[in-house]
């Protein structure tokens, strides 16, 4: 099969002709009809994920038909459209069985632990777990940018952060996982706040439903959030993983506020500084979005069909597997306004 594989950290990515994975007993192989490039794959190449073993092929978030399943998998068979979440689980750990698949103690994800789905197939373990059914309606490239950022965004607002309908919602970062957010949000019924640096993003935020718009280049977002919303937001998401907008994110809670950090910290920003004062004062809560468990995508899917959230708006651009290569070594510099999907792989 072709595949997208860089044989060292931080080198370029090459297409070359690599075996076929083999099927476990509890897998599936998925020939993969799209895929999405995402920040979270530069970590990868930058060695900032230890997880990551040379060669590697990267990606993560994708869609496709089941080609093959191991003798132990019950639920699937050749030919359905499947997608799957970023983070898989074993099924059987103490977080799986109490329903908590997507920080499984013995977790697989694809492009990470194994290799992933810049490539024409892809194994997924523990198929019966972690497979998503798609319905009819919503195309390959459009699952595809699901996998990672909308689905963490959506279990990160609805879930992490409890938003409800009214709710004051401020987005720092605009990009894939922060447009997501927004539009999640908006059909949810909140009031959101989007902030970024580009003119460009804060206009699609503005597309996807935002109310305010704010640009962290010209204006103090904090001041600026909690003068829009009376207060300061009842949540705040940093969808960026970075020192300056997690703490921004905290520091524009309103009281009892929460933050939920969907934007993975790694590299320079592992560690950030959090204003703590404020968290006890205020009584605040940080949370984590670690994806969503693949028994609670049918609820996003539903409001995809019923056309209350449009992911495809988020798509700008569709490419081959040769220019994906290309492409991730550039992502820390966050190329395009929306999501990139490959949809191509010869």
């Amino acid at each position: 099969m072709k595949a997208a594989v860089f044989e060292s950290f931080r080198t370029p990515i090459h297409v070359q002709d690599v075996a076929d994975p083999q099927s476990h007993a509890d897998s599936a192989i998925i020939a993969v009809k799209a895929c999405g490039l995402c920040r979270s794959d530069w970590h990868g190449w930058m060695g900032h994920d230890s997880d990551v073993h040379l060669p590697h092929v990267p990606g993560h978030e994708l869609a496709g038909t089941v080609l093959a399943v191991g003798r132990q998998v019950s639920r699937w068979q050749p030919g359905q459209r499947v997608t799957v979440p970023f983070c898989c689980g074993c099924g059987s750990c103490f977080q799986c069985t109490s329903g908590n698949q997507q920080i499984c103690d013995c977790y697989t994800q694809p492009g990470f632990t194994q290799w992933g789905a810049f490539a024409e197939y892809v194994e997924i373990r523990h198929a019966d777990v972690n497979l998503v059914e798609l319905p009819d309606a919503i195309d390959f490239v459009t699952a595809a940018s699901l996998g990672c950022r909308f689905a963490t965004s959506f279990r990160g607002v609805a879930v992490q952060g409890r938003l409800q309908p009214g709710d004051w919602l401020a987005v720092h970062g605009c990009g894939g996982v922060g447009l997501s957010a927004v539009m999640i949000a908006a059909a949810l019924g909140a009031q959101v706040v989007a902030v970024d640096v580009r003119p460009d993003r804060l206009e699609l935020a503005q597309r996807c439903g935002a109310l305010h718009l704010i640009n962290a280049e010209a204006t103090d977002p904090v001041e600026a959030i909690r003068s829009l919303t009376g207060g300061g937001a009842h949540v705040s998401v940093d969808a960026l993983g970075s020192k300056r907008t997690c703490w921004n994110s905290v520091r524009s809670l309103r009281k009892r506020g929460r933050h939920v950090q969907i934007g993975l910290m790694a590299g320079a920003d592992a560690n950030p500084p959090i204003p703590m004062s404020l968290v006890i004062a205020g009584e605040l809560e940080l949370l984590g979005s670690h994806g969503m468990q693949a028994f609670e995508y049918p609820r996003m899917l539903r409001m995809i069909t019923a056309g209350q959230l449009q992911p495809d708006l988020l798509i700008s651009n569709r490419v081959t597997l040769s220019e994906a290569a290309e492409l991730l070594p550039q992502m820390h510099a966050f190329p395009g306004s929306g999501v990139t999907v490959i949809d191509r792989f010869f």
